[in-house]
């Protein structure tokens, strides 16, 4: 089976949760992972810094750059991309993963949190995509793949959260226009998204809105990651992926594993009718 031995991937929000997930799935494989995120010191509420995921992907089997970034910051992920060429020789992967959540209706979102939103999801994945596709164009079997959700119009997904569905499709929005913008150049651009809540720091912090043990773990969407990303990348591209059907169609059927309660009844993710 195909892996990612020796390539370099660009991971954005990955000193925890999905992010570090994919990261530690593609460092067994023997990968070079750029860990992209804030955190460089420990953080009151949540759990890891950029230095405790980059010491996991060197015990599981990668090499790993700790790389302080505020991904809204144009002149830190440029610095941070040219950094991570010049450690590892180049870029094959990106994963736009970073992302900021407030589902709150419209007249309870202050505009510093919808700035925030719309800084770190759409605008971030657009600046961390254009900083790194001249590298990517140079990469073999190059990928991006976007942590976000199928493009569904059904009112129900902005009526109570408009600013986050907003932000959120902004990031679907890019894996439109860059599938078929960079498709000459053999870039493969997806997104990937839960069919499930996924239990993760972020969803704690939402107050307890899905109870953990009615999720899976992060664990589904890294091999979920890890099929799309061993992808001939000029066979697979514009594609919004589930994270269960990517996995049925790789042969993997048994999905207990991922359960952070075995046989409990679960929550389903958002935007999925």
């Amino acid at each position: 089976m195909a892996d990612l031995h020796g390539k370099t991937l660009f991971i954005t929000g990955a000193s925890r949760g999905i992010g570090k997930a994919i990261a530690l799935r593609a460092a067994a494989d023997g990968a070079n992972i750029a860990v992209v995120a804030k955190t460089s010191e420990p953080h009151p509420k949540l759990p890891g810094t950029i230095h405790t995921a980059a010491e996991e992907i060197v015990a599981a089997g990668g090499r790993a750059l700790p790389l302080e970034v505020d991904i809204r910051n144009e002149d830190q992920v440029r610095a941070a991309v040219e950094r991570t060429v010049a450690a590892f020789g180049g870029i094959d992967v990106l994963v736009n993963n970073a992302s900021a959540i407030s589902l709150t209706g419209t007249l309870d979102t202050p505009m510093k949190r919808y700035d925030l939103m719309a800084g770190v999801n759409a605008r971030g994945t657009f600046l961390c995509s254009q900083a790194c596709l001249p590298h990517l164009k140079k990469g073999a079997n190059p990928h991006i793949l976007m942590l976000s959700p199928p493009l569904n119009l059904n009112p129900k997904w902005f009526a109570h959260h408009c600013a986050y569905t907003m932000a959120k499709y902004g990031m679907s929005m890019c894996v439109l226009g860059f599938a078929a913008e960079f498709a000459v150049d053999g870039i493969a651009v997806n997104a990937l998204w839960p069919r499930t809540a996924i239990a993760t720091a972020a969803l704690a912090m939402l107050g307890g809105i899905v109870p953990p043990e009615s999720c899976r773990k992060p664990e589904i969407l890294a091999d979920a990651a890890h099929v799309i990303l061993t992808r001939d990348s000029r066979c697979c591209t514009g594609n919004f992926y589930i994270d269960d059907e990517v996995l049925a169609a790789a042969g993997v059927t048994d999905l207990d594993r991922y359960a952070v309660r075995p046989g409990a009844t679960l929550a389903t993710d958002f935007f999925l009718d």
